[in-house]
């Protein structure tokens, strides 16, 4: 069950990547991605830390409430006739 969850873990960390567009502004590139991570683990390691922490929190939250509003919109929105 344990090794269930990890990669659940892992798949939905995957997701935040592509959903904040690191992705494609990377163009996949892995090392840049990589080096990016060790930046944020180097900031959350210095004495900024606690004020990062909750201008990410907040960032994230309001992109994920934003995600929310476009994805409620669109489930009321008909679906486009594909009839031809």
């Amino acid at each position: 069950m344990k090794r269930r969850e990890r990669t659940r873990q892992l798949i939905e960390l995957g997701g935040l990547v592509v959903k904040a567009g690191l992705f494609e502004l990377t163009g996949d590139d892995r090392a840049t991605l990589y080096g990016a991570f060790i930046a944020v683990a180097a900031k959350l390691r210095s004495a900024d830390r606690e004020q990062a922490l909750a201008l990410w929190h907040r960032c994230g939250k309001r992109a994920f409430a934003s995600d929310a509003e476009v994805d409620a919109v669109n489930d009321r929105r008909p679906a486009p006739d594909t009839a031809g």
